[in-house]
Parts: structure tokens; C-alpha cells; sequence
């Protein structure tokens, strides 16, 4: 029998990791390619992202409160579909939010310090990786002072974009009057804005993946993720209707800093650099929650031996996967080392969107006495999630399958090498 984490958290404590993760930098950024994309039907993006949301996270939370076990989808797809399945999800959460973890330190870095944002982001995931050693309760409440900030921060923001008329003087950076674009969007549009938005909503996984460490799972995981993505949808919606009345889809797909530009549209200008440690102190609470996250699924993945074993060990007092802690913040400093990972990590898209999908299919499998949710439900969110992954550019699904390919050959090698 392996050993277990300690379990530490109540429902607000994983209603404020999954906040953490879902209302991170994403949400300063994401809404301009996905205005982009979808044009005057942005709402209509949103609410299909919406929708996937709900349907995996409802196929997520059914699962964890069945499998109260650090992994996630992981966990599920090897008890439900057989290990390959669970392989795969597992190769591709670690892989693709690996680097995503560097893209959030990163941000971090370049929103806080800029120009010298590498080292500042080598030294966010030294800070956090040392804060996770000392207990999951230190990290849920360093999250929920980061959770609270970033709330305030897009409070203020759809205050100042429903309050400002949005004639005021542009103060944009670098788009000027006469330079938004003509927007002309499609079901594909919809789609491919409904994908980019979907990402912004995808941190309940951490919920479930933290099931080995929550206080009675079967009724706080669901409650948990229902909450956060309930304030989610809210915020979100909020915020696009805020920026739509003030800055117009055409001009919002242009920004570069499409809630900075709110508030300069707006009329409140000095409100932009709060905006600004907004976005950064998101991008901490994103990277917090994806390295607790990353960290468990390779505690799962090497208790079952599809990493080394030794990354099993769990701290006999304070009851965290140190070791799989350490590997996952180092290999993450290495990635800062060595690459810019902010606008090459198409790969995590796929990767994410394959996870869901093999939740789903483990949710197909539930039966009535196990917590089946509605059968549309997983159906649903396993479709869109594949609908999804094919509106992705042809570059991100290349490297996706790249990486799903190299993670099958490393599989096939280690168990040739266990069957020796």
C-alpha cells in the first residue's frame, strides 16, 4: 500500500485552489484571440466554453468522489478504460502543464519585472516549489490571498468598463484609433473562440487531482468544483460584457493587454497598472496551483510505475510528494533555462483537451449505484472536446501528437524493459 497524503483540505480550500487556477493570467489575455476569432459572437464562444466546462467537470467530479486519489484523470482512466488510456492522460497533463507552468512564470515575470522576467520566474518556482514542501494548507492559503487580489482587481475592471462610456481618449499602446480590425466570424469562428476561451475555465482539474488530500471527497469534491466554476462563469461573463460595451470586438481583438486597454478606453486610465499586477499576481496563482496540480499526477503516475518509483515518497510529516515536488520544479527551471515557452505551447491545448476526453469516456462507464451523471453529459463534453481539438492551429495539433507519440514510445520501452 502506498503512502497517502494526509487529507487537509475542506470545501473553501479547494473552492480557492480551483479559483486560483481557473481565474489566472488567461483571463487578461485570452478574451482578444478569442474576439478574434468569434467576432460579435464572443458570448456565444463563452457560453460554449461554458458548456464543455460544465460537462467535464461534471464528468471530473463524479470520478474523484469515486477515486479520492492524488491523479485525476490518471487515476480514472486506468481504473475505468485500462492503463494505457490512463497513461495517456496522465503523459499529457504532465508534459503539456509542465510547460505550462514555465509560460505562467514567465508571464509572471514579464508582467512584474520586465526584462528580467527569466529570472524572476526561475525564482517564482523556487519560492512556490519550497512553499508546496511545507503543506498543502500553507499553499491553499497563499492561494486564497491570491484568489482575493485578482477577484478585486476584475471587480474593479467591470465596474470601470460598465460605468465608462468608452468615448474617452484611447491610451493605447500600440493601437491606435483607425486600427481595429474587421471582424467576420462563423461557426468555425465560434469554435475556435469557444477552444481558446475553454483553457481560461480548465483549473478544476486541480481539484480533482488534490482528491488524495480533500476531507470527505465524495461530497466536497463535486460541491467544490460546482462553486468554482460558478463564480467563474460569472466573472467571465461580467468581464466580457464589460469589454464589449466599452472597447467593440474589432478593437478588443487588436489588444495586446485587452483589460489594460479596458480601463484606458473607459476613461480611467490610472487604473491600468493595477490592472497590470493583476495579471501578474494571476499568473502566480496559476503557476501555484499548476505545479500542486502536475506534482500529484506524478506521485500517481510513479506509484503505478509508469515513472521512476522514486518519485512515490511522501513526506513522513508533513505528508506532501516531495520528491515528485522537486522533480516537477526543477524541470520546470530547466525549461526556463533553456526556452521562451509563452508562445509555444500549443501542445498543452491538445494535451488538455485529450484529458477530458478520456474523463468522459471514464464517466461513460459509471453506473447508476456509482454516481452516473446524466449519460448527455459525458457524451457532450467528450464531442466538444474533440470538436475542439480540431479547431486548434494544424501546428498545435502536430506537436500535440508528438508529444502523445514520443510519450507511447517511452511506454512501450519501460514496459519491454519490466517484462525482462
Amino acid at each position: 500500500m502506498p503512502e497517502e497524503l494526509a487529507r487537509r483540505l475542506g470545501t473553501t480550500d479547494a473552492v480557492v485552489v480551483g479559483l486560483s487556477a481557473m481565474i489566472g493570467a488567461g483571463v487578461f489575455a485570452a478574451f482578444a484571440p478569442a474576439a478574434a476569432a468569434a467576432g460579435h459572437w464572443l458570448l456565444a464562444s463563452l457560453a460554449l466554453a461554458a458548456v464543455v466546462a460544465y460537462c467535464n467537470a461534471t464528468s471530473s467530479a463524479r470520478l474523484a468522489a469515486l477515486y479520492p486519489e492524488s491523479g485525476g484523470t490518471y487515476v480514472y482512466g486506468r481504473r475505468r478504460l485500462g492503463p494505457l488510456w490512463g497513461y495517456l492522460a496522465g503523459w499529457g497533463f504532465t508534459v503539456g502543464k509542465t510547460a505550462s507552468c514555465a509560460a505562467m512564470a514567465l508571464t509572471f515575470g514579464s508582467y512584474a519585472l520586465p526584462g528580467l522576467e527569466r529570472p524572476l520566474a526561475i525564482a517564482a518556482v523556487a519560492v512556490l516549489t519550497l512553499l508546496n514542501l511545507f503543506g498543502v494548507q500553507r499553499s491553499a492559503g497563499v492561494a486564497r490571498i491570491i484568489v482575493a487580489f485578482v477577484l478585486a482587481v476584475l471587480v474593479i475592471v467591470i465596474l470601470a468598463g460598465l460605468a465608462g462610456d468608452g468615448s474617452a481618449g484611447f491610451g493605447w499602446s500600440a493601437h491606435p484609433p483607425g486600427t481595429e480590425v474587421s471582424l467576420r466570424a462563423d461557426g468555425w469562428g465560434v469554435m475556435q473562440g469557444a477552444g481558446l476561451l475553454f483553457f481560461a475555465f480548465a483549473g478544476y482539474a486541480r481539484i480533482a487531482t488534490l482528491g488524495e488530500e480533500v476531507r470527505d471527497p465524495a461530497r466536497t469534491i463535486p460541491r467544490a468544483v460546482g462553486i468554482a466554476l460558478g463564480i467563474t462563469l460569472a466573472v467571465y461573463a461580467l468581464v466580457a460584457v464589460a469589454a464589449l460595451r466599452t472597447l467593440r470586438p474589432e478593437l478588443l481583438a487588436t489588444s495586446d493587454a485587452p483589460l489594460a486597454d479596458l480601463v484606458r478606453r473607459a476613461g480611467f486610465g490610472w487604473l491600468a497598472p493595477v490592472v497590470g499586477a493583476g495579471a501578474a499576481v494571476a499568473a502566480l496563482g496559476a503557476l501555484l496551483a499548476l505545479l500542486l496540480g502536475v506534482s500529484r499526477t506524478v506521485l500517481a503516475m510513479a506509484r503505478e510505475r509508469d515513472l521512476p518509483g522514486a518519485l512515490a515518497a511522501v513526506d513522513p510529516v508533513r505528508q506532501v510528494p516531495r520528491r515528485a515536488e522537486l522533480a516537477v520544479g526543477g524541470a520546470v527551471i530547466v525549461l526556463l533555462l533553456v526556452a521562451d515557452l509563452r508562445e509555444a505551447i500549443g501542445f498543452s491545448s491538445f494535451g488538455v483537451l485529450v484529458y477530458y476526453a478520456v474523463a468522459n469516456a471514464c464517466a461513460l462507464t459509471l453506473r447508476r449505484d456509482e454516481g452516473a451523471p446524466p449519460r448527455a453529459v459525458p457524451v457532450l463534453g467528450l464531442a466538444l472536446c474533440l470538436g475542439l481539438a480540431a479547431t486548434l492551429p494544424m501546428t498545435s495539433v502536430v506537436a500535440g501528437l508528438a508529444v502523445f507519440a514520443a510519450g507511447l514510445a517511452i511506454h512501450a520501452v519501460r514496459r519491454g524493459r519490466a517484462g525482462r
